[in-house]
């Protein structure tokens, strides 16, 4: 294994280069520096960002990572949301998966559904003081630089461990009719088109009102079989839908038809998504396992006839931006193996998507009997690197990670995440404007005597990130800075009373909305070329 993630880490700092123009070398003896117009060609010389999505789950279906319980008063909820983003920051994650809808309710302001009882304790009933936690997490994230990705539920309508009555204006008041009762919860009904139309305004609702980076739907469709009295399952409820399917003439089998239901939701989710916003992402984290034998050794559970999820289609068809199957089994068990799941879903990747796989993060430091250690995880992430095609890791949960469960942040700190990464770039999408992106300006004074960059675009539009890469003393060093920033300084704690004289070489280019970098604006105080 250590001889694989030499060879990995030589190959992932390498992917993504490109050759950018250079500014004339400029140092002036005032301590003020500046980048001008491009003279020559870098050949070689400014290291490429690394590329990888780096991202955590928070769910907050029965208050498993935030709130840490309900009915927290406003500041506290705040707390808790700005620690789990700062733990993002110290690990060097690039995006924050926050469930908003756990059961046809919301995280946030809504009128098409009512406050979470995992937010306040009472279904319907706002935080107090109010604020918009959805609003706020987002705020806080983009300040960091990090992507927020809203998760919901496409068809959960109650949870089994929920204790609040339920509000009026909840679906399985107005419109009683779609909701299903089934193994304990409530669901909507897949097969009614009407339950369809209600979740798809749902998320055009908040990709309309909030700067979300992206959608994100996990794995529950149809909901996972039950079985009765006699030990066999029970059927899911939806006999009326059937029959309205069958009268309009539907010429499908029953299971047929209900892969149809979600294969409708999730193809018309994608289309909804892109015109209201082209630049959001989509993403979809389905049962680890497309279908038993494949690829041949696998055995397990098959979402595609009890899920009624045609996952592989959705990955194929490109009907998502990142593809996130929850991989929740270690590398080395043939019948469930990490690595031979993920080999066999990249095969699948025909539209060319992000395979971003999610990791049973939180079996580390478990007090079970089942745990596992944190060196599992770091070997996950080293296994994805190793596959070309997927760029990325998704960690169930965000708990595990602040617990720092089984030394895991530490093990991630120490070994797979001792560098921050961009998101990985999706030219299909369009970005939040169609112009090109211009090299940035920027300056390099001494101020307190601290070397200080300072940052600023052509027009008055500020990008997403600013990337500044800083050369001292031979080593290149690399700060992603959000785009809402326009000073940073070069460097911190013991760097700062040692590195006195200014860096050799500064290049610093910005980032949109779908990960595109702009060419690089440069000094340096010597020639590239010398080395």
């Amino acid at each position: 294994m250590i001889a694989l993630m030499k060879t990995v880490s030589q190959t992932f700092r390498i992917c993504g280069f490109l050759s950018f123009a250079v500014g004339v070398i400029l140092a002036s003896c005032s301590g003020l520096l500046s980048a001008e117009e491009p003279a020559g060609e870098i050949a070689g010389e400014v290291p490429p960002v690394e590329r990888e999505f780096r991202a955590a789950w928070v769910a907050t279906v029965a208050n498993i990572d935030w709130p840490s319980r309900p009915g927290l008063s406003t500041e506290k909820q705040q707390a808790e949301m700005i620690a789990i983003l700062d733990t993002a920051v110290r690990l060097k994650l690039n995006a924050i998966i926050l469930q908003v809808r756990p059961s046809c309710d919301a995280m946030y302001a809504s009128e098409l559904e009512p406050w979470s009882e995992f937010l306040t304790g009472t279904m319907g009933k706002p935080p107090e003081p109010f604020y918009d936690p959805l609003e706020f997490a987002i705020t806080e994230a983009h300040r960091r630089g990090i992507e927020l990705h809203g998760w919901f539920n496409p068809y959960r309508a109650r949870h089994s461990g929920s204790k609040s009555p339920v509000s009026k204006n909840h679906i399985s008041q107005t419109r009683p009719e779609l909701v299903k009762q089934y193994g304990g919860y409530n669901w909507l009904d897949p097969g009614e088109p009407a339950a369809t139309d209600h979740t798809l305004a749902v998320i055009r609702d908040v990709v309309e009102r909030y700067d979300i980076d992206g959608i994100h739907m996990d794995d529950y469709f149809y909901p996972y079989p039950v079985n009765g009295d006699d030990k066999k399952p029970v059927s899911f409820p939806d006999d009326p839908s059937w029959q309205k399917a069958v009268a309009a003439g539907t010429t499908l089998e029953r299971d047929d038809w209900r892969r149809e239901n979600v294969d409708q939701l999730v193809s018309q989710m994608y289309r909804d998504i892109k015109a209201v916003k082209p630049w959001v992402k989509f993403g979809i984290s389905p049962f680890g396992i497309g279908r038993p034998e494949k690829p041949p050794q696998i055995k397990g559970f098959d979402q595609y006839e009890s899920l009624y999820a045609d996952a592989e289609k959705w990955f194929t068809e490109g009907w998502v931006d990142y593809f996130t199957p929850q991989l929740y089994w270690k590398i080395g068990p043939p019948e469930q193996s990490y690595s031979a799941l993920l080999y066999w879903w990249n095969s699948q990747n025909k539209a060319k998507r992000h395979l971003w796989p999610g990791n049973y993060t939180s079996r580390v430091g478990g007090a079970d009997g089942k745990s596992w250690p944190a060196k599992e995880i770091v070997a996950q992430i080293w296994v994805t690197r190793a596959q070309e095609g997927a760029s990325g890791n998704v960690h169930f949960s965000m708990k595990a990670l602040q617990r720092n469960a089984g030394g895991i942040a530490d093990a991630l700190r120490s070994n797979a995440y001792q560098q921050p990464a961009l998101v990985p770039a999706s030219p299909w999408l369009e970005s939040t404007t169609n112009k090109e992106q211009a090299k940035p300006k920027f300056t390099v004074k001494k101020s307190s005597g601290e070397w200080v960059v300072s940052l600023e675009t052509i027009d008055s539009e500020l990008p997403w990130l600013w990337v500044i890469r800083s050369k001292h003393a031979g080593k290149w060093h690399v700060d992603i800075v959000p785009g809402g920033e326009t000073t940073r300084q070069l460097y911190h704690g013991k760097q700062a009373k040692a590195r006195q004289k200014p860096p050799s070489t500064v290049a610093v280019s910005t980032v949109n909305r779908i990960g595109e970098e702009s060419p690089l604006s440069w000094y340096g105080t010597e020639s590239p070329q010398s080395e």
